[in-house]
Protein backbone atom coordinates (compact mmCIF):
# COMPACT_ATOMS: atom_id res chain seq x y z
CA UNK A 1 0.00 0.00 0.00
CA UNK A 2 0.97 3.50 -0.85
CA UNK A 3 2.55 5.03 2.13
CA UNK A 4 0.93 8.63 1.56
CA UNK A 5 -2.52 5.87 1.42
CA UNK A 6 -1.26 4.77 4.75
CA UNK A 7 -0.17 7.94 6.76
CA UNK A 8 -4.12 9.26 5.15
CA UNK A 9 -5.92 6.56 7.05
CA UNK A 10 -3.91 6.24 10.55
CA UNK A 11 -5.23 10.27 10.36
CA UNK A 12 -8.24 9.14 9.83
CA UNK A 13 -8.55 6.45 12.09
CA UNK A 14 -6.56 8.88 14.83
CA UNK A 15 -9.62 11.78 14.17
CA UNK A 16 -11.88 9.05 15.02
CA UNK A 17 -10.24 7.74 18.17
CA UNK A 18 -9.89 11.37 19.34
CA UNK A 19 -13.87 12.17 18.74
CA UNK A 20 -15.25 9.24 20.24
CA UNK A 21 -12.84 9.02 23.52
CA UNK A 22 -14.18 12.26 24.97
CA UNK A 23 -17.92 11.16 24.62
CA UNK A 24 -17.62 8.34 26.98
CA UNK A 25 -15.42 9.78 29.66
CA UNK A 26 -17.45 8.44 32.38
CA UNK A 27 -16.16 5.02 31.30
CA UNK A 28 -12.61 6.67 33.26
CA UNK A 29 -14.89 5.23 36.61
CA UNK A 30 -15.09 1.56 35.86
CA UNK A 31 -11.84 1.82 34.29
CA UNK A 32 -10.12 3.15 37.46
CA UNK A 33 -12.28 0.81 39.92
CA UNK A 34 -11.30 -2.07 37.45
CA UNK A 35 -7.52 -1.01 38.43
CA UNK A 36 -7.78 -1.14 42.29
CA UNK A 37 -9.62 -4.21 41.89
CA UNK A 38 -6.27 -5.79 40.07
CA UNK A 39 -3.96 -4.51 42.83
CA UNK A 40 -3.46 -6.14 46.20
CA UNK A 41 -3.47 -3.13 48.53
CA UNK A 42 -7.39 -1.76 46.85
CA UNK A 43 -8.26 -5.05 46.48
CA UNK A 44 -10.42 -5.68 49.26
CA UNK A 45 -11.44 -2.32 49.64
CA UNK A 46 -12.78 -1.91 46.62
CA UNK A 47 -14.82 -4.98 46.85
CA UNK A 48 -16.07 -3.81 50.28
CA UNK A 49 -16.88 -0.63 48.67
CA UNK A 50 -18.73 -2.32 45.55
CA UNK A 51 -20.27 -4.54 47.99
CA UNK A 52 -22.14 -2.56 50.45
CA UNK A 53 -22.93 0.39 47.56
CA UNK A 54 -25.12 -2.15 46.41
CA UNK A 55 -26.25 -4.12 49.66
CA UNK A 56 -26.81 -0.81 51.93
CA UNK A 57 -27.77 1.69 49.24
CA UNK A 58 -28.56 1.08 45.59
CA UNK A 59 -31.62 -1.77 46.26
CA UNK A 60 -33.05 0.91 48.85
CA UNK A 61 -32.64 3.62 46.70
CA UNK A 62 -34.20 1.87 43.64
CA UNK A 63 -37.28 1.13 46.00
CA UNK A 64 -37.81 4.69 47.19
CA UNK A 65 -37.44 5.77 43.44
CA UNK A 66 -40.15 3.19 42.58
CA UNK A 67 -42.47 4.71 45.17
CA UNK A 68 -41.71 8.59 43.53
CA UNK A 69 -42.13 7.40 39.89
CA UNK A 70 -45.24 5.12 40.72
CA UNK A 71 -46.80 8.41 42.38
CA UNK A 72 -44.86 11.51 41.24
CA UNK A 73 -47.98 12.63 39.72
CA UNK A 74 -49.96 13.01 42.88
CA UNK A 75 -47.60 14.37 44.84
CA UNK A 76 -48.92 17.78 44.12
CA UNK A 77 -52.32 16.57 46.07
CA UNK A 78 -50.52 16.40 49.34
CA UNK A 79 -50.12 20.52 49.41
CA UNK A 80 -52.78 21.89 47.12
CA UNK A 81 -56.48 22.54 47.75
CA UNK A 82 -58.64 21.24 45.33
CA UNK A 83 -58.63 23.87 43.19
CA UNK A 84 -54.77 23.18 42.62
CA UNK A 85 -53.75 26.00 44.79
CA UNK A 86 -50.48 25.65 46.85
CA UNK A 87 -50.89 25.56 50.67
CA UNK A 88 -47.54 27.20 51.49
CA UNK A 89 -47.43 25.37 55.22
CA UNK A 90 -48.70 22.30 54.34
CA UNK A 91 -45.85 22.32 51.33
CA UNK A 92 -43.80 22.96 53.74
CA UNK A 93 -44.65 20.44 55.82
CA UNK A 94 -44.16 17.64 52.65
CA UNK A 95 -41.46 18.68 51.70
CA UNK A 96 -40.25 17.70 55.10
CA UNK A 97 -41.97 14.55 55.22
CA UNK A 98 -40.24 13.94 52.07
CA UNK A 99 -36.43 14.52 53.49
CA UNK A 100 -36.96 12.15 56.25
CA UNK A 101 -37.89 9.21 54.19
CA UNK A 102 -34.33 7.17 54.34
CA UNK A 103 -32.38 7.62 51.30
CA UNK A 104 -32.34 10.27 48.76
CA UNK A 105 -35.37 9.39 47.07
CA UNK A 106 -37.50 12.05 48.65
CA UNK A 107 -35.30 14.93 48.35
CA UNK A 108 -34.36 14.04 45.14
CA UNK A 109 -38.43 14.12 44.26
CA UNK A 110 -38.80 17.99 45.89
CA UNK A 111 -35.68 19.36 43.98
CA UNK A 112 -37.26 18.36 40.85
CA UNK A 113 -40.49 19.88 42.00
CA UNK A 114 -38.82 22.75 42.55
CA UNK A 115 -36.72 23.28 39.58
CA UNK A 116 -40.49 22.22 37.81
CA UNK A 117 -41.66 25.08 39.55
CA UNK A 118 -44.43 23.45 42.07
CA UNK A 119 -42.37 24.14 44.97
CA UNK A 120 -40.63 26.92 46.45
CA UNK A 121 -37.12 27.78 47.48
CA UNK A 122 -38.15 26.90 51.06
CA UNK A 123 -39.00 23.49 50.21
CA UNK A 124 -36.03 22.84 48.68
CA UNK A 125 -34.51 24.20 51.89
CA UNK A 126 -36.50 22.55 54.02
CA UNK A 127 -36.14 19.11 52.43
CA UNK A 128 -32.19 19.68 52.24
CA UNK A 129 -32.34 19.99 56.12
CA UNK A 130 -34.33 17.17 57.38
CA UNK A 131 -33.00 14.29 55.13
CA UNK A 132 -29.77 12.18 56.31
CA UNK A 133 -29.59 10.54 52.70
CA UNK A 134 -28.66 6.94 53.38
CA UNK A 135 -27.02 6.91 56.59
CA UNK A 136 -30.66 6.97 57.79
CA UNK A 137 -30.60 3.75 57.08
CA UNK A 138 -27.35 2.88 59.31
CA UNK A 139 -28.28 4.52 62.23
CA UNK A 140 -32.00 3.15 61.79
CA UNK A 141 -30.78 -0.82 61.79
CA UNK A 142 -28.07 -0.18 64.44
CA UNK A 143 -30.45 2.22 66.93
CA UNK A 144 -33.71 2.47 65.72
CA UNK A 145 -34.89 4.49 69.01
CA UNK A 146 -32.04 7.40 68.30
CA UNK A 147 -32.52 6.92 64.84
CA UNK A 148 -36.26 7.99 65.16
CA UNK A 149 -35.24 10.59 67.57
CA UNK A 150 -33.27 12.41 64.99
CA UNK A 151 -35.91 11.99 62.27
CA UNK A 152 -38.08 13.27 64.22
CA UNK A 153 -36.11 16.18 65.17
CA UNK A 154 -34.96 17.05 61.73
CA UNK A 155 -38.53 16.99 60.20
CA UNK A 156 -39.03 19.43 63.28
CA UNK A 157 -36.18 21.91 62.02
CA UNK A 158 -36.91 21.58 58.20
CA UNK A 159 -40.50 22.85 58.95
CA UNK A 160 -38.94 25.69 61.05
CA UNK A 161 -35.98 26.48 58.50
CA UNK A 162 -38.58 26.29 55.38
CA UNK A 163 -40.85 28.54 56.75
CA UNK A 164 -38.49 30.94 57.44
CA UNK A 165 -36.63 31.24 54.40
CA UNK A 166 -40.24 31.38 52.36
CA UNK A 167 -40.76 34.31 54.58
CA UNK A 168 -37.56 36.06 54.48
CA UNK A 169 -37.34 35.38 50.66
CA UNK A 170 -40.68 34.49 49.16
CA UNK A 171 -41.49 30.97 47.11
CA UNK A 172 -39.63 32.13 43.86
CA UNK A 173 -36.32 32.96 45.16
CA UNK A 174 -33.54 31.67 42.82
CA UNK A 175 -35.91 29.84 40.16
CA UNK A 176 -34.44 32.26 37.56
CA UNK A 177 -31.50 30.58 37.61
CA UNK A 178 -32.78 26.99 37.01
CA UNK A 179 -36.06 27.44 34.39
CA UNK A 180 -34.17 27.98 31.24
CA UNK A 181 -32.51 24.65 31.71
CA UNK A 182 -34.87 22.92 32.92
CA UNK A 183 -37.44 23.96 30.26
CA UNK A 184 -34.02 22.93 27.46
CA UNK A 185 -34.16 19.41 29.45
CA UNK A 186 -37.58 19.10 28.93
CA UNK A 187 -37.50 19.47 25.30
CA UNK A 188 -34.62 17.71 24.80
CA UNK A 189 -36.15 14.15 27.05
CA UNK A 190 -39.72 14.54 24.76
CA UNK A 191 -37.63 13.50 21.82
CA UNK A 192 -35.31 11.28 23.54
CA UNK A 193 -35.14 7.58 22.10
CA UNK A 194 -35.32 4.07 24.53
CA UNK A 195 -32.22 2.22 23.81
CA UNK A 196 -32.21 -1.22 23.98
CA UNK A 197 -29.30 -1.48 26.99
CA UNK A 198 -32.14 0.51 29.01
CA UNK A 199 -34.70 -1.83 28.90
CA UNK A 200 -32.43 -4.49 29.74
CA UNK A 201 -31.49 -2.32 33.16
CA UNK A 202 -35.05 -1.94 34.04
CA UNK A 203 -35.84 -5.76 33.95
CA UNK A 204 -32.77 -6.35 35.57
CA UNK A 205 -33.77 -3.63 38.64
CA UNK A 206 -37.24 -5.18 38.34
CA UNK A 207 -35.88 -8.43 39.36
CA UNK A 208 -33.61 -7.96 41.49
CA UNK A 209 -34.73 -4.88 43.75
CA UNK A 210 -36.87 -7.11 45.81
CA UNK A 211 -34.79 -9.55 47.22
CA UNK A 212 -31.58 -7.25 47.15
CA UNK A 213 -33.56 -5.38 49.54
CA UNK A 214 -34.18 -8.51 51.50
CA UNK A 215 -31.19 -9.23 51.86
CA UNK A 216 -30.11 -5.51 52.52
CA UNK A 217 -32.65 -5.74 55.29
CA UNK A 218 -31.47 -8.59 56.78
CA UNK A 219 -27.41 -7.78 56.77
CA UNK A 220 -28.94 -4.02 58.45
CA UNK A 221 -30.89 -5.89 60.99
CA UNK A 222 -27.04 -7.41 61.91
CA UNK A 223 -28.94 -11.03 60.79
CA UNK A 224 -25.79 -13.57 59.19
CA UNK A 225 -27.19 -13.77 55.76
CA UNK A 226 -24.18 -15.79 54.23
CA UNK A 227 -24.65 -18.38 57.11
CA UNK A 228 -28.83 -18.15 56.60
CA UNK A 229 -28.16 -19.38 52.64
CA UNK A 230 -25.50 -21.83 53.35
CA UNK A 231 -22.23 -19.54 51.45
CA UNK A 232 -19.57 -17.82 52.47
CA UNK A 233 -19.13 -14.55 53.60
CA UNK A 234 -16.56 -13.07 50.04
CA UNK A 235 -19.60 -14.87 48.11
CA UNK A 236 -21.86 -12.72 49.00
CA UNK A 237 -19.72 -9.62 48.72
CA UNK A 238 -18.17 -11.12 45.46
CA UNK A 239 -22.10 -11.30 44.18
CA UNK A 240 -22.82 -7.34 45.48
CA UNK A 241 -19.72 -5.89 43.90
CA UNK A 242 -19.92 -7.92 40.45
CA UNK A 243 -23.77 -6.60 40.52
CA UNK A 244 -22.12 -2.85 41.28
CA UNK A 245 -19.90 -2.94 38.82
CA UNK A 246 -22.10 -4.15 35.92
CA UNK A 247 -24.57 -1.60 36.81
CA UNK A 248 -21.89 1.37 36.57
CA UNK A 249 -20.79 0.47 33.25
CA UNK A 250 -24.10 0.72 32.16
CA UNK A 251 -24.02 4.05 33.51
CA UNK A 252 -20.85 4.87 31.99
CA UNK A 253 -22.70 3.11 28.67
CA UNK A 254 -25.74 4.67 28.92
CA UNK A 255 -25.68 8.37 27.37
CA UNK A 256 -22.63 10.19 25.61
CA UNK A 257 -20.93 12.80 27.55
CA UNK A 258 -20.93 16.37 25.66
CA UNK A 259 -20.68 18.69 28.62
CA UNK A 260 -20.28 18.96 32.18
CA UNK A 261 -23.79 18.51 33.27
CA UNK A 262 -23.71 15.11 31.20
CA UNK A 263 -21.14 13.47 33.39
CA UNK A 264 -22.67 14.52 36.90
CA UNK A 265 -26.38 14.73 36.75
CA UNK A 266 -28.97 12.14 36.13
CA UNK A 267 -29.40 11.07 32.72
CA UNK A 268 -33.09 12.75 31.31
CA UNK A 269 -35.47 10.35 30.52
CA UNK A 270 -38.28 10.52 27.86
CA UNK A 271 -41.75 10.69 28.14
CA UNK A 272 -42.30 6.68 27.30
CA UNK A 273 -39.61 5.56 30.06
CA UNK A 274 -41.40 2.82 32.16
CA UNK A 275 -41.39 2.88 35.62
CA UNK A 276 -38.35 0.46 36.27
CA UNK A 277 -36.49 2.30 33.13
CA UNK A 278 -36.41 5.46 35.32
CA UNK A 279 -35.56 3.50 38.47
CA UNK A 280 -32.43 2.51 36.39
CA UNK A 281 -31.36 5.48 35.47
CA UNK A 282 -31.93 7.45 38.44
CA UNK A 283 -30.37 4.38 41.03
CA UNK A 284 -27.78 3.50 38.88
CA UNK A 285 -26.01 7.05 38.58
CA UNK A 286 -26.79 7.66 42.36
CA UNK A 287 -24.68 4.56 43.26
CA UNK A 288 -21.91 5.33 40.54
CA UNK A 289 -21.41 8.76 42.81
CA UNK A 290 -22.01 6.68 46.01
CA UNK A 291 -19.10 4.28 44.86
CA UNK A 292 -17.01 7.49 44.60
CA UNK A 293 -17.81 9.10 47.81
CA UNK A 294 -16.94 5.65 49.53
CA UNK A 295 -13.75 4.82 47.53
CA UNK A 296 -12.27 8.56 48.03
CA UNK A 297 -12.42 8.31 51.62
CA UNK A 298 -11.29 4.51 52.25
CA UNK A 299 -8.03 5.57 49.78
CA UNK A 300 -7.91 8.86 51.73
CA UNK A 301 -7.36 6.97 55.12
CA UNK A 302 -5.63 4.50 53.43
CA UNK A 303 -2.68 6.62 51.61
CA UNK A 304 -3.06 9.66 53.82
CA UNK A 305 -3.12 7.71 57.42
CA UNK A 306 -6.55 9.73 57.83
CA UNK A 307 -8.94 9.33 60.93
CA UNK A 308 -11.48 10.94 61.25
CA UNK A 309 -12.36 10.25 64.89
CA UNK A 310 -8.78 12.15 65.97
CA UNK A 311 -10.43 15.49 65.04
CA UNK A 312 -13.35 14.82 67.35
CA UNK A 313 -11.70 13.38 70.31
CA UNK A 314 -8.74 16.00 70.54
CA UNK A 315 -11.54 19.25 70.00
CA UNK A 316 -14.66 18.05 71.69
CA UNK A 317 -16.26 21.66 71.63
CA UNK A 318 -15.50 21.57 68.03
CA UNK A 319 -17.52 18.23 67.25
CA UNK A 320 -20.57 19.69 66.51
CA UNK A 321 -19.30 22.30 63.64
CA UNK A 322 -16.84 19.42 62.65
CA UNK A 323 -19.80 17.09 61.68
CA UNK A 324 -21.58 20.22 60.23
CA UNK A 325 -19.21 20.69 57.94
CA UNK A 326 -18.50 17.10 57.19
CA UNK A 327 -22.53 16.91 56.60
CA UNK A 328 -22.15 19.71 53.59
CA UNK A 329 -20.07 17.53 51.71
CA UNK A 330 -22.20 16.76 48.64
CA UNK A 331 -22.82 12.50 48.87
CA UNK A 332 -23.53 10.26 51.54
CA UNK A 333 -20.02 8.73 51.82
CA UNK A 334 -18.88 11.03 54.25
CA UNK A 335 -22.08 10.67 56.53
CA UNK A 336 -22.07 7.00 56.35
CA UNK A 337 -18.48 7.24 57.85
CA UNK A 338 -19.89 9.88 60.35
CA UNK A 339 -22.43 7.79 61.24
CA UNK A 340 -20.67 4.61 62.01
CA UNK A 341 -18.08 6.85 63.89
CA UNK A 342 -21.09 7.66 66.29
CA UNK A 343 -22.10 4.18 66.88
CA UNK A 344 -18.97 2.91 67.22
CA UNK A 345 -18.81 5.65 70.34
CA UNK A 346 -15.74 7.75 68.34
CA UNK A 347 -18.08 11.11 68.35
CA UNK A 348 -20.84 12.83 70.44
CA UNK A 349 -24.23 12.64 69.51
CA UNK A 350 -24.15 16.19 68.95
CA UNK A 351 -21.62 15.82 65.86
CA UNK A 352 -24.04 13.10 65.11
CA UNK A 353 -27.32 15.55 64.75
CA UNK A 354 -25.29 18.46 63.13
CA UNK A 355 -24.03 16.20 60.32
CA UNK A 356 -27.86 14.89 60.38
CA UNK A 357 -29.32 18.14 59.99
CA UNK A 358 -26.89 19.90 57.49
CA UNK A 359 -26.32 16.46 55.54
CA UNK A 360 -27.86 17.05 51.91
CA UNK A 361 -27.02 13.53 50.97
CA UNK A 362 -27.04 12.55 47.53
CA UNK A 363 -29.75 15.21 46.49
CA UNK A 364 -27.02 17.72 46.21
CA UNK A 365 -25.79 16.28 43.07
CA UNK A 366 -28.38 16.70 40.68
CA UNK A 367 -29.53 19.83 42.38
CA UNK A 368 -25.49 20.92 41.55
CA UNK A 369 -26.06 20.04 38.15
CA UNK A 370 -29.07 21.77 38.00
CA UNK A 371 -28.18 25.32 39.54
CA UNK A 372 -24.98 25.53 41.80
CA UNK A 373 -26.39 28.53 43.46
CA UNK A 374 -29.22 27.17 44.37
CA UNK A 375 -27.17 24.23 45.56
CA UNK A 376 -24.87 26.54 47.36
CA UNK A 377 -27.35 28.56 49.09
CA UNK A 378 -29.50 25.61 50.30
CA UNK A 379 -26.91 23.95 51.61
CA UNK A 380 -25.52 26.58 53.99
CA UNK A 381 -29.11 27.42 54.83
CA UNK A 382 -29.36 24.46 56.11
CA UNK A 383 -26.11 24.22 57.99
CA UNK A 384 -27.54 27.29 60.51
CA UNK A 385 -29.67 25.07 61.91
CA UNK A 386 -27.96 22.58 61.77
CA UNK A 387 -25.45 24.19 64.11
CA UNK A 388 -27.98 25.83 66.46
CA UNK A 389 -29.62 22.50 67.08
CA UNK A 390 -25.81 20.76 67.44
CA UNK A 391 -24.48 22.89 69.86
CA UNK A 392 -28.49 23.69 71.76
CA UNK A 393 -27.99 19.88 72.49
CA UNK A 394 -24.64 19.98 73.25
CA UNK A 395 -24.62 22.48 76.00
CA UNK A 396 -28.01 21.49 77.15
CA UNK A 397 -27.00 17.59 77.58
CA UNK A 398 -23.30 16.79 76.70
Amino acid sequence: MNLSIRLFLAKQHSIKLRALLPNYRRMILPIIICVLLTQAQTQDITVRVLSDAFWQVAVFVAMTLTLYHLFADKISYLYTNAKGETKPFREIVTASLMGVLPGCGGAIVVITQYVSGHMSFGAVTAVLTSTMGDAAFLLLAAEPTTGIFLLMLSFAVGIISGTVVNCIHGPEFLRNTVVSRDIESSISASKLTIPKRLKYQGILWQWLMVPGAIVGLLMAGQIDVAAMFNISETTLKLVGAIITLGFIFLWAATCEVTNYESIISEDKKAKQNKVFQKVALDTNFVTSWVVVAFLLFELAMLYGDFKLENLFQQFTAFAPVAGVIIGMIPGCGPQIITTSLYLSGAIPLSAQIGNAISNDGDALFPAIALSPKVAFVATVYSSIPALLTAYGYYWLFE
